[in-house]
């Protein structure tokens, strides 16, 4: 039925397509408990995409989770939750009604910035490093707040490196020289 709401962990119903990218969608959803609206990132593991590179996937996506879960800054995205379902991790997060830099950059220039920098400050301080920092990765709220968002391939340095040798992630338009020199 496509009036159906898909509902997910026994309190989120998910509703309307925020964004989607190569390995993952973003949903509008609703907390029933909490009765507040909530973003839903649910990982998408494209057909022929081999199981390791599914299970890297999914443990990025944990690792965000986490990584963004011990964080409180009013310029990072809140993550609430983490719900299983049929085996995938889907993290229920802050909803920011918001447009990306990418989308506002040439009307407003380089207003975020130094916003930008307080998250990625306080990130850094936990020992988290972003590395996919783009312009639509920055939210600009409707009401002028500067969110940081998808710490998908964030570092921890406490953690254990997850790339395979040889392989860089991030956005080549946008990754550091250094890192893309290996």
């Amino acid at each position: 039925d496509a009036g159906e709401v898909r509902r997910i962990g026994g309190r989120y119903a998910l509703s309307g397509l925020l964004g989607a990218g190569a390995m993952g969608t973003v949903w509008s959803g609703f907390d029933e408990v909490l009765q507040r609206r909530v973003a839903v990132k649910e990982l998408k593991v494209p057909p022929g995409v081999p199981s390791h590179e599914a299970a890297e996937a999914r443990e990025r996506i944990m690792r965000e989770a986490r990584a963004l879960g011990g964080l409180s800054h009013p310029n990072i995205i809140t993550v609430f939750d983490v719900v299983d379902v049929e085996g995938e991790p889907m993290v229920v997060m802050e909803l920011v009604p918001s447009r990306n830099l990418a989308t506002i950059i040439g009307e407003q220039g380089p207003v975020v910035g130094f916003a930008t920098a307080g998250g990625l400050r306080a990130a850094h301080r936990s020992g988290i490093t972003h590395r996919d920092v783009k312009p639509g990765n920055v939210l600009i709220a409707d009401d002028g707040r500067v969110k940081l968002t998808d710490f998908g391939i964030a570092r921890n340095v406490a953690d254990a490196p997850m790339t395979s040798a040889g392989l860089v992630l991030g956005s080549p338009a946008y990754i550091a020289p250094e890192v893309a020199m290996g």
